[in-house]
């Protein structure tokens, strides 16, 4: 079926043909007539089945001849990177209509969101808490909203964004059209649909959420201290041209993309410790080839859009089976085909277990030959969080050692009379005696102590 057939505005269809697509793919042909006849939509839709343009096709098209300087459409999205994905692919189905959009996230500006609410941009693009961040604003209103957008609705339950979802709502029109796309459909996440959703199309709620067909996947069994060497290994012989892996913590995607750039790798890393200019260059930098492997956390999961992605690791076992079909399923988008690698220690078999129980078979085990199984690993990626404290500890104890030390030749130390040791010093402690030093009033704690190095409130969302 073309997507002619789908009766969408000339000028939508001129902009899809541009970008090289003929035909709507299962979840498209199926989400888009109801949505554009103003139904309420419930899609399970997995990663990389073209959702976007299932709900912002229908949206666009029905927005086109509306009159400007009224926002009208609102998609809530769960990460920064998924934001400004939806952004970007808006714009390029709607490059030859009139139609206005602007992202609303945290860890940037709030100015130019601002321009946005006050000069009325057709479609919203938003996180949850930098919305309600503008909702405390005067300027923030949204009285026209006619098609609301809930898309990763699962992730955003998992990153804990229910409550402000709920929060979002109240400051919405209740009469509206809402699109509601979810991967997976735990409870939680149907009883908000049957809040929300009013006789809605339902698509392939019933279909078992799974990694896309084009998607060959692969196990290789490897002691938790190799990892990195077998990564190195695969990359310097050549096995993945690209890659974007995921780890477990933040500090082990920062140790990770050392390692690799130590070994002459070009790496850069992606997650909610980094600030919004270095993840939007990070992610920008791996499209255009500046970097050969991203090292990403979940939280950036499915934010990442990379056309053509060739290969997805797991360097570790996500715990979750959701989280594993999400990670994978950055690779083979859009019916294109792709690699999925999962390092798996022993430690972390049952993980693994629960993931093949969830998608219905066995993975292939791999063995990569010639690789020392049995190596002395080169240093720890991960230093054990109780080694971490101890060490942390050790050098408070070396610190508070060491201010003693001064304190102590300071006080046996002659001053300008020439004072004895263990005395008291020159002008100070008796009556009306000032300090040597010009002594702040009071000291330390005194109205003016310095703040810690403690980082100011950063952006939500």
């Amino acid at each position: 079926m073309p997507f002619s057939s789908l009766k969408l505005h000339p000028s939508l269809l001129k902009g899809i043909k541009e970008l090289g697509f003929t035909r709507p793919t299962p979840i498209q042909a199926d989400a888009i007539p109801p949505a554009m006849d103003g139904r309420d939509v419930l899609a399970c839709a997995m990663t990389g089945s073209g959702k976007t343009a299932a709900f912002l096709l229908p949206i666009l098209h029905r927005l086109i001849d509306k009159p400007r300087g009224t926002t009208r459409a609102l998609i809530l999205t769960p990460t920064r990177e998924l934001a400004a994905q939806i952004l970007e692919d808006l714009n390029d189905l709607a490059v030859h209509t009139p139609v206005t959009a602007a992202a609303v996230f945290g860890g940037v500006g709030m100015g130019p969101q601002e321009h946005a609410f006050r000069t009325g941009a057709d479609v919203l693009i938003a996180t949850p808490g930098r919305l309600l961040d503008h909702f405390r604003m005067p300027y923030a209103k949204l009285p026209g909203v006619e098609y609301l957008v809930l898309d990763e609705a699962d992730r955003m339950l998992d990153m804990g964004f229910l409550p402000d979802i709920r929060r979002v709502l109240k400051h919405l029109p209740p009469k509206r059209q809402t699109l509601f796309f979810s991967a997976t459909m735990p409870a939680p996440i149907l009883a908000l649909t049957r809040e929300l959703l009013h006789q809605p199309a339902t698509i392939s709620v019933e279909r078992k959420a799974a990694p896309a067909v084009g998607i060959t996947q692969a196990i290789y069994p490897v002691p938790q201290e190799l990892k990195p060497a077998l990564f190195v290994t695969l990359l310097q012989r050549d096995a993945m041209q690209e890659a974007l892996v995921f780890t477990r913590t933040k500090h082990r995607a920062n140790r990770l993309q050392a390692h690799l750039v130590k070994h002459g790798i070009k790496a850069e890393r992606i997650h909610g410790n980094r600030s919004q200019a270095q993840r939007t260059e990070a992610l920008a930098g791996f499209k255009s080839g500046k970097y050969r492997v991203l090292v990403a956390t979940d939280i950036a999961a499915r934010g990442i859009d990379v056309e053509a992605l060739g290969h997805v690791v797991n360097f570790d076992v996500p715990t979750a089976p959701d989280d594993y079909i999400h990670r994978v399923g950055r690779t083979a988008r859009a019916e294109l085909t792709g690699d999925a690698f999962t390092f798996v220690a022993p430690e972390e078999e049952g993980e693994l277990r629960d993931i093949e129980r969830a998608i219905g078979r066995r993975l292939p085990r791999v063995t990569v030959p010639d690789f020392d199984y049995k190596a002395r690993a080169e240093a720890k990626l991960e230093i054990p969080l109780a080694e971490r404290i101890a060490q942390i500890r050790a050098k408070k104890a070396e610190d508070r050692e060491r201010a003693r030390v001064k304190a102590a030749r300071r006080e046996v130390q002659p001053g300008p009379g020439g004072a004895r040791p263990g005395g008291a010093r020159p002008g100070g402690g008796g009556p009306g005696g000032a300090s040597p030093r010009g002594g702040r009033p009071g000291g330390i704690g005194h109205g003016g102590a310095r703040r810690g190095g403690g980082r100011s409130g950063g952006g939500r969302g």
